[in-house]
């Protein structure tokens, strides 16, 4: 399986995941919930580390690795006081089923979908989730019966799967949460504004700027050198390599099948206007 088919099924499955986060449907829920819906955080938070149970904030900030402790102390454990997990993971599939069908709208009754729903759990049940917490707690939730929230589902899981993997390769790296993104930022994944979001300080984004410099990895404008593009290519080849394991246990035929099966979905998402046109992964640039 090429690390290139890797990274393409991620390009296309990570906008299927994410319109839980931004769709004005999932707003909804998240305000039945009792959430403050002014921004997004308060029910990215509580979406997204719903599977993990009532974790702290110590625990969150771990599995998510790039946002600072602060940021994580605003919202967790606050989220479960106003929902518990088990509530937030069923209004969560009623925030994608509501999502989808808003935008795919007959399609979904379709065997097209049926069969990409088919697919994805097939890989998303073979996913690695040793070392991989979120991947895990995702995996170990019941699959639901609708083949859209299957496909969603699949989709999460494999995000999270490959999530999961990207934080060791970071690790490897020897790249601390604030240094990745300020190396992410240097090669222009996006632009640095992009990561104010995840709460570092200016002060603690210019000091790792700083250590990035000292290793060689940025110049002093804060520009990648040529060292800084070689660590964070060989982040991402090392973070597909990791991510692998479903594809290559679906098959080249069936990847290939699932690909095409997705094209026209992932269309439908990314000119929605419900995502922002540029993101902190990378999607797109990377």
């Amino acid at each position: 399986m090429s690390v290139a088919r890797v990274r393409q099924m991620w390009h296309l499955l990570e906008p299927l995941h994410a319109v839980l986060y931004y769709a004005p449907e999932a707003f909804d829920e998240a305000a039945k919930l009792g959430f403050a819906v002014e921004e997004r955080w308060p029910s990215y938070f509580a979406w997204r580390a719903a599977p993990l149970g009532a974790a702290g904030a110590e625990r969150v900030t771990s599995a998510f690795y790039s946002f600072s402790p602060r940021t994580v102390a605003e919202h967790v454990p606050a989220a479960w006081a106003v929902a518990g997990p088990e509530r937030i993971l069923q209004s969560r599939l009623r925030a994608v089923d509501r999502a989808y069908r808003a935008l795919f709208g007959a399609r979904l009754d379709g065997p097209e979908l049926a069969e990409a729903a088919e697919l994805a759990r097939a890989a998303a049940e073979s996913a690695d989730t040793a070392g991989r917490p979120l991947a895990a707690a995702n995996a170990a939730l019941p699959w639901p019966e609708s083949p859209h929230l299957i496909l969603w589902q699949a989709a999460t899981i494999l995000r999270e799967q490959r999530g999961d993997g990207h934080l060791a390769a970071l690790l490897t790296a020897g790249l601390d949460p604030v240094e990745s993104l300020v190396s992410f930022a240097a090669i222009g994944a996006a632009p640095t504004e992009r990561f104010e979001s995840r709460g570092w300080s200016s002060t603690e984004w210019a000091s790792a700027r700083e250590r990035l410099v000292t290793r060689g990895l940025l110049d002093p404008s804060g520009a990648a050198t040529d060292e800084g593009h070689r660590l964070r290519a060989e982040v991402e080849q090392r973070t597909d390599v990791l991510a692998a394991v479903p594809w290559r246990t679906l098959g080249e035929d069936r990847t290939a099948r699932l690909a095409d099966l997705l094209g026209d979905f992932w269309l439908t998402t990314i000119t929605s206007g419900l995502l922002p046109s540029e993101n902190t992964l990378g999607i797109g640039k990377v």
